[in-house]
């Protein structure tokens, strides 16, 4: 075993447990429109473990952003979760009233969101927003903490993300790019969730500042025992972070499985082209795309949404809807190529 696989190891080892953290089971996720209705995340099926790095890639489009934010039930109309559970250490998170899922966002489950600017108050000095969700999260039986201590946790938060403490008398525009970032991990973090949702954390960062953003993501994820699930586009990022890989196409998630495997051995189809459309550093060759674009949701094609591009299509690809098949340990693919291969 190499140096380099003995700590990988040591890290999954160490970090993993083999508690369910998180389980989503037939989730969908429709929007209601005059044309017809959008399966922006259709019948969408995985389990993220205790202290797992779970990420999510595809084309932009293709719901890894509407799959997060049902997650958080943030959905908003003319979109809803259709059908589906989404168990957080067995609490079924789609049953819970609006108060009950207000009350567990940031203290069971947490949104790090794209765009840092956006989802901060451009009017309210850093720390303010900071503690404006602690507060909100008290229960009856709580006491208002004094000004010293909230003082006090938002310094220790904005310490743990890299920042310091003065950053709690800003405002969002006077912040870098970075800064803004890491103050939505503090905010994130304020209330020790369960489970982190980063959706593209590095977006727009240049790439000293995205490696920062993801090495501090790591350290309080780990900090935390919690799980992550990362939404990105960076395959080179995600190969890096994450422990589990989850691509998605056209609403449905068509392949699962170990990071690791997953890059060095691509089972569908649209998987090797999204890894083979990567620049290489090892060896000049000529660029390569997916050709074609994909389906518009609201008039999905029969059979495989994928088959119109893919080079291995055959005639059953546009007929038949392909199933998720069990091909391996934690593999998941959803392909008819694979059927011969499928293990009950």
């Amino acid at each position: 075993m190499s140096t380099e696989q003995a700590i990988e190891t040591y890290r999954e080892g160490a970090r993993i447990s083999d508690v369910d953290a998180l389980v989503v089971d037939g989730l969908s996720v429709y929007y209601e429109t005059e044309g017809g209705t959008v399966k922006a995340c259709d019948d969408v099926t995985f389990t993220l473990k205790q202290g797992e790095r779970f990420a999510l890639v595809g084309e932009s489009g293709s719901g890894k952003t509407t799959l997060a934010m049902a997650l958080m039930r943030l959905t908003r109309p003319p979109g809803h979760i259709a059908k589906g559970s989404v168990l957080l250490y067995g609490h079924d998170l789609t049953k819970l009233t609006d108060d009950e899922m207000r009350k567990a966002r940031l203290s069971e489950i947490a949104l790090v969101p794209q765009g840092a600017m956006n989802s901060l108050n451009p009017i309210m000095r850093i720390g303010k927003q900071v503690v404006d969700g602690l507060l909100d999260h008290l229960t009856d039986d709580q006491s208002t903490p004094g000004k010293e201590e909230l003082d006090d946790t938002v310094r220790d938060l904005l310490t743990r993300v890299g920042l310091r403490p003065g950053v709690a008398r800003l405002y969002p525009h006077e912040l870098s790019g970075g800064m803004k970032q890491r103050v939505a991990m503090a905010i994130g973090i304020s209330l020790q969730p369960k489970l982190i949702i980063a959706d593209e954390p590095t977006s727009a960062l240049d790439v000293v500042v995205q490696r920062q953003i993801m090495q501090t993501l790591g350290r309080l994820q780990e900090g935390l025992d919690a799980s992550i699930m990362l939404v990105g586009h960076d395959m080179g990022l995600v190969a890096q972070f994450a422990d589990t890989i989850g691509v998605m196409y056209a609403g449905k998630l068509v392949e699962v499985g170990p990071v690791e495997e997953v890059f060095s051995d691509p089972k569908h189809p649209y998987t090797k082209l999204l890894i083979g459309s990567l620049p290489s550093l090892q060896e000049k060759r000529e660029f390569l795309g997916i050709p074609g674009l994909p389906p518009e949701l609201v008039a999905l094609p029969p059979g495989c949404a994928f088959a119109d591009r893919c080079p291995s299509s055959f005639d059953r690809c546009s007929v038949d809807i392909p199933e998720k098949l069990n091909i391996g340990s934690r593999r998941d693919v959803a392909c008819h190529l694979y059927e011969g291969e499928a293990q009950s």
